[in-house]
């Protein structure tokens, strides 16, 4: 077996196996907390204050856009990008159909990734950057947010070189950090990628009850 066939076999099943149990785990932790009784008589809908609080802070408000403008978009310019990276990339999809799924779909065109790769390194990058400059980022940010961005970075720049296939060893470095960041994600700040959604529902679904709306 060399090295290659370890990282995308063995090693990719076992950092898959721990990347699902923790999620799961993590998630199941969330909802186990439950919360307090409230006894007070409803005035709305705790379901429908939790699906519109979900969904309407995908956008902020007018008020808040002058501050959050930037935010947004270098936000959803490095999401947006690594989603369809990771779904619509040839090379993703073709190991996805080998290795776990047994079927494909459709892929984008190589200038296409090219492109989503530019837009979502530069998201990426300038949300980054703003960590270091901005004052209140700053303050707020632990080493768990630099690892999670550098391992981020590092598992999308290998990436990118193993797309030329020129050299085994590319190829072999992009799964050895995929592999690491499916083992570090249930663990960081990756997971609220997952834990957001249980956040903003409870948020909304308690101020729905209220009759009020976020």
């Amino acid at each position: 077996m060399t090295f290659l066939q370890f990282v995308e076999g063995p090693l990719f099943y076992v950092a898959a196996a721990i990347f699902v149990v923790g999620v799961v785990y993590r998630l199941i932790g969330i909802l186990r907390l439950g919360g307090e009784r409230d006894l007070a008589r409803p005035n709305g809908s705790a379901i429908g204050g939790a699906i519109f609080t979900v969904l309407r802070h995908f956008v902020p408000r007018r008020t808040f856009w002058r501050g959050s403008s930037f935010h947004f978009v270098t936000g959803y310019a490095f999401h947006i990008g690594l989603f369809v990276l990771l779904l619509l990339a040839a090379p993703h999809v073709a190991f996805l159909q080998e290795r776990i799924l047994g079927f494909g779909w459709p892929v984008m065109p190589r200038w296409a990734f090219v492109l989503t790769a530019e837009v979502a390194f530069a998201g990426l990058i300038l949300l980054w950057v703003r960590r270091f400059v901005d004052p209140v980022q700053k303050l707020i940010s632990t080493s768990g947010d630099y690892a999670a961005t550098i391992l981020t970075f590092l598992v999308m720049l290998t990436g990118c070189l193993a797309l030329q296939e020129s050299h085994v060893a590319l190829r072999a470095t992009h799964m050895v950090f995929v592999d690491i960041w499916l083992i570090y994600f249930p663990f960081s700040r990756l997971i609220h990628t997952f834990t957001f959604f249980f956040s903003r529902a409870q948020t909304g679904a308690t101020y729905g009850r209220r009759g009020a709306k976020l």
